[in-house]
């Protein structure tokens, strides 16, 4: 399984990818749902409260807590993938780093 990618000389392994769940009744596996991590993280992940919509989606937990997101602030048809460090972060300034261009290009970076 490719479960971890190198970005600016470190490694970082990837604990779990989130998905979209349909939750019925209580479930250890919602804690890893998009929706559920966006809002936990709330204004952690935000630039402007004042934006409709997402600029920053997760889609994946990293091993030291961090997340990896799709960054749509400068294209919202296609959205770079960066990390958001969550040491560095704090309310309605979130701290990312882009590790590539594309969600494509990122898939092609996991290795094993």
């Amino acid at each position: 399984m490719k479960d971890s990618f190198k970005y600016n000389n470190h490694i970082y392994a990837i604990d779990r990818f989130l998905c979209i769940l349909k939750v019925i009744g209580k479930s250890e596996d919602e804690y890893y749902d998009i929706g559920v991590v966006r809002t936990q993280l709330d204004e952690r992940i935000v630039f402007d409260e004042n934006i409709v919509g997402t600029e920053l989606l997760p889609i994946a937990v990293l091993f030291a807590g961090d997340i990896v997101c799709l960054d749509y602030r400068n294209d919202v048809e296609e959205p770079t993938v960066c990390y958001w460090n969550h040491e560095e972060s704090s309310d309605l300034n979130p701290v990312t780093y882009i590790i590539s261009n594309s969600f494509e290009e990122f898939l092609n970076m996991l290795t094993e």
